[in-house]
């Protein structure tokens, strides 16, 4: 059965961070100012997704968000401080102040930017139902009786929760590295997540086959950050403008993710 409760507690959740945004931002003033003065910035990310940031064979981060974050922290001339995070805190620890940016993977919706602003996006991903080579699903109502797997707070469970008919199980797990430890010790079968993701499930066990079944979108993302935070809004922004026109984003993104930054991703930050 499909909890529906999801958008009871993510509007409380909203109507909470547009209470305290307004006083968090009040209070933190010129955050570039700050970070300047710091010579820190405390940029979250999440630590255990593969391609997009996550711990390598010798312990250290990898990644194409990781290579980002760290490329946007030398331009500014400051030290990265890494604020491990995952789908469902990364909002509330942008406004309760642990942390400066976010550089997540965070899809860029208009319920999120009730909340906090983004930059133009300097990344982006298609997500979607998948499942092995050999199910046959073509539909939604293909799901029904099935269990399908999803990160909670992802913007893939606020599409799989409001497309998916009655009688499909939606399985929620804490994040995305705990889904993708779902997927690969069997679990599920079924599972929404981004496409690329897949390749990081078929690599580590070719037997799963997983493939993209079901588009439900083709997601922009962008560094989220504080309300009203313009000084800091500017200078990410032409960042990420200079490093879209010089190509060092896309390459970062093919060298990490196997594949080209999407287009819509490079046309949008223009």
């Amino acid at each position: 059965m499909i909890d529906r409760r999801t958008f009871t507690i993510a509007g409380a959740c909203l109507a909470g961070a547009l209470a305290f945004g307004s006083t968090a931002v009040h209070a933190q003033g010129d955050t570039l100012a700050r970070i300047q003065q710091s010579k820190k910035i405390r940029i979250a990310l999440d630590p255990s997704i593969p391609p997009w940031s996550y711990k390598n064979d010798k312990l250290g981060m990898s990644g194409s968000e990781y290579e980002t974050a760290k490329m946007l922290a030398q331009d500014l001339g400051v030290v990265l401080e890494m604020v491990p995070t995952n789908g469902a805190n990364r909002i509330p620890q942008l406004i309760t102040d642990k942390a400066d940016i976010v550089v997540a993977a965070m899809t860029i919706t208009a319920e999120r930017q009730k909340v906090i602003d983004f930059s133009l996006p300097y990344s982006g991903t298609t997500t979607a139902v998948s499942a092995p080579r050999g199910m046959a699903i073509r539909t939604m109502a293909d799901l029904v009786g099935k269990r399908v797997g999803v990160a909670r707070g992802t913007v893939m469970d606020t599409d799989l929760t409001a497309t998916a008919p009655k009688g499909v199980e939606i399985v929620r797990f804490e994040d995305e590295a705990t889904t993708l430890t779902a997927v690969l010790s069997g679990q599920v079968d079924i599972v929404a997540q981004s496409v690329t993701l897949n390749e990081t499930v078929n690599k580590r066990d070719p037997a799963k086959a997983l493939e993209a079944k079901i588009v439900m979108r083709n997601s922009l993302h962008g560094m989220g950050m504080r309300k009203n935070d313009v000084r800091l809004k500017e200078w990410i922004d032409q960042w990420v403008r200079t490093n879209m026109a010089n190509g060092k984003l896309a390459a970062v993104f093919k060298k990490n993710q196997g594949v080209d930054l999407p287009d819509a991703v490079v046309q949008a930050a223009r």
